[in-house]
């Protein structure tokens, strides 16, 4: 189980893990100075939007750096999935993020079941069909796990 956390996104409003429970959640830890980050936001963009509806949460989380240079990076990359805000890198030293992007799908239920250090073609066929599979899974139940 991906350990819970609390974060505040770009537009201050509270995001934690357990808020999100019976969702499947794609957790992106990224920078916008990583340049091997950039290629992956159109897609996972993409993905929020198509899959939305069916309960995927993509979830962005920067690595330290400050609100305007993220809001300016989400601006000019048309991003309006959440992004939650790790100025002193407490959510990336939780999930022991040793590099960026890194990435985490969490399945309804709250397991981890896939985990990506570095870039990943998150628009393929095969990630779709897992995302697709895991969207199919009952939501939970309140009270079980």
């Amino acid at each position: 189980m991906p350990p819970p956390f609390t974060g505040e996104t770009l537009d201050a409003r509270a995001l934690s893990m357990e808020a999100l429970r019976g969702k499947v959640v794609l957790v992106n830890f990224w920078a916008s100075w990583c340049a091997e980050c950039r290629p992956e936001m159109p897609v996972l963009e993409r993905l929020h939007r198509e899959f939305a509806p069916k309960g995927l949460v993509v979830v962005g989380i920067n690595a330290r750096e400050d609100a305007g240079a993220v809001r300016q990076y989400a601006n000019q990359m048309n991003l309006t999935f959440p992004i939650a805000l790790d100025p002193a890198g407490t959510i990336n030293q939780l999930y022991g993020v040793i590099g960026i992007p890194t990435t985490f799908l969490v399945a309804r239920d709250g397991r981890a079941v896939a985990f990506a250090i570095g870039p990943r073609d998150w628009g393929s066929v095969q990630a779709r069909t897992l995302l697709e599979a895991l969207l199919a899974e009952p939501a939970v139940r309140e009270g079980r796990s």
